[in-house]
């Protein structure tokens, strides 16, 4: 039987796009479920492994977006579990917040594009963030930030300008600020307009974000790779 894998799509413009094609290679069972356009399970029975993505949301904007209220209770449902888990922006924000951490609105730096990402040393020993190697290229796209991690947390990637990229509760359960699952095609659907405004050339972060594209592409691999290894063969329910 193979391993179930939940994702939950936060906002329907971005789903989990090369994630789900590499899982599925992996011969896991990819269910997303697109939040604001059908309900989220209650539990995670059933499921094997977990994905949050994300969405220009905070982790408990409920006015907004009335399903984070389930989402927050399945991370916390995967986190006691520690069930293999991979929070992806505001995934990784929410599961910060669920266990403990600060999150902030339009908090430090903005990042959009390629990004030098490096791992800790705790990084680099990870099952899943050594996929970085000594350092890997990965799309950012955010301007709400984690300003404290959970206690318990450990971290296991910075940037120059953010610390906070990655990290892990327990053994199983992480959280990334980055895009592993978006490439650098992805970045034509961005919003030029809203990036002039910002003192971003859209037509630049493309060009940049190709330059670096096999190295991006291959170690996003590697890290969604990490996280199938993690998955158990069989169904928990």
């Amino acid at each position: 039987m193979n391993a179930r894998v939940l994702v939950v799509v936060n906002s329907p413009s971005s789903g989990p796009r090369r994630l789900a094609t590499w899982l599925s290679a992996r011969g896991v069972d990819v269910v997303p479920v697109v939040a604001a356009e059908a309900p989220l399970p209650s539990t995670l029975d059933g499921f094997d492994g977990l994905v949050l993505l994300g969405g220009g949301l905070m982790p408990d904007d409920d006015a907004r977006a009335p399903w984070l209220r389930t989402e927050r209770a399945l991370a916390a449902e995967a986190i006691a579990a520690d069930l293999p888990t991979l929070g992806i922006c505001l995934g990784g924000q929410l599961l910060a917040h669920v266990a403990g951490g600060e999150v902030r609105a339009k908090t430090g730096p903005v990042e959009r594009g390629a990004t030098p990402i490096a791992p800790t040393r705790e990084g680099r020993l990870d099952a899943v963030l050594s996929a970085l190697g000594e350092g890997a290229p990965m799309i950012e796209n955010h301007q709400d930030m984690i300003t404290r991690l959970p206690a318990e947390a450990v971290l296991l990637a910075s940037s120059a300008a953010v610390e906070n990229q990655a990290f892990r509760l327990g053994r199983h359960v992480r959280g990334v600020q980055f895009h592993p699952e978006a490439s650098a095609a992805d970045l034509a659907r961005w919003d030029d307009a809203a990036l002039q405004g910002e003192g971003w050339s859209l037509g630049d972060l493309i060009a940049a974000a190709e330059r670096v594209d096999a190295h991006n592409t291959a170690a996003s691999r590697r890290l969604v790779d990490g996280f199938a290894d993690e998955l158990p063969t069989g169904g928990r329910g």
